[in-house]
């Protein structure tokens, strides 16, 4: 018989299929809807940001790599592989990086072109749950969501949908079927009785649906996710060449990981996807496609019954997102907090869903099919301003379920706090009844105890952390004062949710985007030293103000005013060869603002008359803007001086002691 030239192997036609599942955890602070500065990233600005500079722009950009070690070709991966985006990172790609983002749309468009209209991008649920633990009603709105979502970037119907961590049961498959959708993948060991060759499976619901289900190859996968095949794209490509089936006529070979895995988890991971699709393209036996394009040619005929309810990333099934199954990333952690945080937030969702049915009965014709209608294109600007507060509140019912809050070792994570968050906000708009929910809530979670001592319980991180410690309003309020005062060109009118503006001397006008709230504040600046800035923010002259202080402020303008500090404090500090040299990169502006302080200090103590106190003060502040330790030999000098310096020097310098590193009693006379 005839035989693979690349393998070796008898020939044999087979369909190759690899799946990305893109995703990270909505990053947003829900109360201005805006990304925060996450240290962890550095350098970039949050986790976003750094995964996209990681993975999303190279998978649509891959170098394949001569011989020679030239680039041979500049590749979109995407155009061959199936893949699906979640929502909420599609929003912020949309956003944030709109060349990364254009092309994923245009790998769809490509593959449909290819693949006889069968595009290669899957739906997701609109938020990240875990369905089997949702009820219906929220299982089918996350659903319509996500569909509704896929409809407006891609510009068709979907004809799979890939399911949050592949947590499935009967109920979620209904749902998808009843919706429209014809596949969705799953792992393996989730199937039962899975026809041989990898071909796809016709399960029917106890509703008497049907779905078809395709169960990718496990051991494949897991090499390619964790190691040795993705830093070796000879043998990923060998393997999945070489599996063996007896379905000859209609082999299918498919594989599916996270999406970050290829170049986030695994540098360079996109230059090995490449090669592979390089070296499976180049096989005659071998068709690169997607699961939709498979299953016009294959309908799923072969009954298979469900192990559910299960999920790829949990061996217990659902339980890593309630229970202390054991499932964790580290060891010598317990997960106990798990099953209070689920029950909080189970029983906060039963009260909130309770305020939205009876509060909006009187303001929508259908309240549930509102809720399933209110994505985040289309916002329902007609409708009565409760109507979108009671919208918005579902909203943020829903995606404090979003999995990540469950999935790592501790509470005190971020990813649990992001779901603390979502909760804080869903409460501040349900109206009357939020006191009596917080009180409840936040009882539930103090039986969530962190790992670590000093984190407490999730009662203590939503006291600490996850409750704004002013409304969305206010702070946005106080940062368009801030700077309208401080860096008036640099003002401007949208500040995450918040459509800002004047009103009148003194007055802030803020309105809502999604809620439609408008509400106007009464602001005066104050600043009480070269660091500070507190804004004032009342609603009526004889209200108690908000005093919003610069770490408070919406990032934006915290960080305008900062710079302003930085060029007040460096005016007269530095001179004009270190800020050329600072340009030019010769020297590196910590050092110099270090140097600058060091040189403020007269090597000998003795010479009073060299010494600025105020010019030290303004060195101090600098380095406090920026973080920087005060340097070794600047504490030296200091030491000297008000130890062995002038009586006048000594009293002058001793005010500054603490803020050199030093104790308050540095300096002072040997007791008797």
């Amino acid at each position: 018989s005839a035989r693979n030239p690349m393998t070796g192997t008898p020939a044999r036609p087979r369909s190759v299929v690899i799946h990305a599942h893109f995703y990270q955890p909505p990053r947003e602070e829900p109360s201005l809807e805006l990304v925060e500065r996450e240290p962890n990233a550095a350098p970039w600005h949050d986790w976003n940001q750094r995964i996209e500079r990681d993975c999303y722009r190279t998978v649509v950009a891959a170098r394949l790599i001569a011989p020679d070690g030239g680039i041979l070709n500049v590749v979109n991966t995407l155009e061959q592989i199936s893949f699906n985006v979640g929502p909420t990172l599609a929003a912020w790609l949309e956003r944030e990086t709109p060349d990364t983002w254009r092309a994923m749309l245009e790998a769809d468009r490509s593959s449909a072109t290819r693949l006889g209209g069968h595009g290669n991008a899957m739906a997701m649920p609109y938020h990240h749950l875990i369905l089997p633990l949702a009820t219906r009603r929220d299982k089918e709105t996350e659903v319509r969501w996500g569909i509704a979502d896929f409809r407006r970037c891609y510009g068709r119907e979907p004809e799979g949908m890939w399911l949050p961590e592949t947590a499935v049961d009967d109920e979620t498959l209904d749902v998808l079927a009843a919706e429209g959708i014809r596949f969705t993948v799953l792992a393996p060991h989730q199937v039962e009785g899975a026809p041989a060759g990898g071909g796809p499976g016709r399960y029917t619901t106890a509703n008497g649906r049907s779905i078809a289900l395709f169960a990718y190859d496990g051991p494949l996968s897991h090499g390619v996710a964790f190691g040795p095949l993705i830093s070796d794209a000879k043998a990923w490509a060998a393997q999945m060449l070489d599996c063996e089936s007896p379905a000859a006529d209609a082999m299918l070979v498919s594989i599916a990981t996270d999406g970050e895995t290829y170049g986030h988890h695994h540098a360079f991971g996109e230059m090995a996807l490449a090669s592979v699709l390089a070296r499976i393209a180049a096989d005659p036996d071998a068709r690169i496609e997607n699961f939709g394009s498979y299953l016009a040619r294959h309908p799923a005929t072969h009954p298979v019954g469900l192990l559910g309810p299960s999920s790829w990333s949990c061996s217990h099934g659902v339980e890593r997102w309630r229970a202390n199954c054991g499932c964790r990333t580290a060891a010598g952690t317990s997960q106990a907090w798990r099953a209070p945080l689920r029950q909080a937030l189970d029983q906060l969702a039963v009260g909130l869903h309770r305020i939205f049915a009876a509060e909006s009965a009187p303001l929508l014709t259908d309240p549930w099919r509102a809720r399933d209608a209110y994505t985040t294109v289309g916002l329902p600007s007609h409708l009565p301003v409760r109507a979108r507060e009671l919208l918005e509140m579902e909203r943020n019912a829903l995606r404090m379920f979003t999995s990540c809050g469950w999935f790592f070792d501790d509470i005190g994570g971020l990813e649990s706090l992001v779901c603390l968050r979502y909760a804080a906000r869903a409460i501040d708009l349900a109206g009357p009844s939020a006191a009596e929910l917080e009180v409840a809530f936040r009882e539930r979670l103090s039986a969530a105890v962190s790992n670590d001592p000093e984190v407490g319980t999730g009662q203590d991180i939503y006291d600490r952390a996850a409750r704004p410690s002013h409304p969305g309003g206010i702070r946005a309020a106080a940062g368009f004062a801030a700077l309208r005062a401080l860096v008036p060109d640099r003002v401007r009118s949208v500040i995450g949710a918040y459509l800002v503006g004047p009103d009148g001397e003194g007055r802030v006008l803020v309105r809502h985007r999604r809620t439609g709230v408008s509400e106007s504040f009464d602001t005066s600046l104050g600043r009480p030293d070269r660091l500070g800035v507190v804004v004032a923010v009342r609603r009526e002259a004889a209200a108690a103000p908000a005093e919003v202080k610069l770490a408070e402020l919406p990032e934006y303008e915290r960080t305008e005013i900062e710079q302003l500090f930085r060029r007040e404090l460096c005016a007269g500090l530095l001179t004009e060869p270190e800020r050329a040299e600072i340009v030019l990169g010769t020297s590196a502006y910590p050092r110099s603002i270090a140097d600058a302080l060091t040189r403020l200090l007269p090597p000998e103590p003795t010479a009073a008359d060299t010494v600025d106190p105020e010019q030290l003060e303004r060195a101090l502040d600098l380095l406090a803007l920026e973080r920087i330790e005060v340097p070794f030999d600047a504490q030296t000098r200091f030491h000297r001086a008000l130890t062995r310096g002038s009586a006048e020097l000594r009293r002058e310098l001793a005010p500054l002691a603490v803020r050199f590193g030093f104790s308050p009693s540095a300096g002072a006379p040997p007791a008797p």
